[in-house]
């Protein structure tokens, strides 16, 4: 059943994230973007990492999109006009994106020849002790660095959204 429930959402997870590049609208594509946290949130929970899935809900698809869908309404960002695609781009961009992801497949499985299978529920790492010490300690500082990066990205949307108004 595990296994089973894996690849029903490993595929809602890949078809959301396919959908969120594909989509023209943004708060379309910020509300498929939900659908890929979501999707890792069971997938994480398949593993047995209740508070990493806990964590994922509550502070991605709740509180990162909640700024991502408030960005994008106080840019007040439309419908992405399409333009014609290439004629290069139609003939060669399925067949690369095949070839790019056998050459993937071919080294990934050559680096990784006999790892162990995954058992679900096996994970004992996602405890909050556990992720506590990694957060706070080896991951100081790029913790730090992504809090950083989103105030500025908020600064950013704010100076602007208040040039348009003026």
């Amino acid at each position: 059943m595990d296994v089973i429930l894996f690849f029903v959402f490993a595929i809602v997870a890949v078809v959301c994230a396919i959908n969120v590049v594909v989509q023209t609208h943004p708060i379309s594509s910020a509300i498929s973007l939900v659908g890929v946290m979501g999707s890792l949130a069971v997938l994480y929970l398949l593993l047995g990492a209740e508070f990493l899935a806990a964590a994922q809900v509550i502070v991605y698809a709740g509180a990162i999109m909640v700024l991502f869908v408030f960005v994008i309404m106080l840019l007040n960002a439309g419908v992405e006009s399409k333009q014609g695609r290439s004629l290069v781009v139609q003939l060669l961009g399925v067949p690369l994106l095949v070839a790019f992801l056998g050459i993937m497949a071919y080294f990934v499985q050559r680096l990784f020849p006999s790892s162990t299978m995954v058992h679900f529920g096996g994970f004992t790492g996602g405890g909050v002790r556990e992720i506590g010490r990694a957060l706070f300690g080896a991951y100081l500082l790029p913790f730090e660095v992504t809090s950083i990066l989103i105030l500025i990205a908020i600064l950013g949307a704010i100076v602007l959204a208040r040039k348009e108004m003026d």
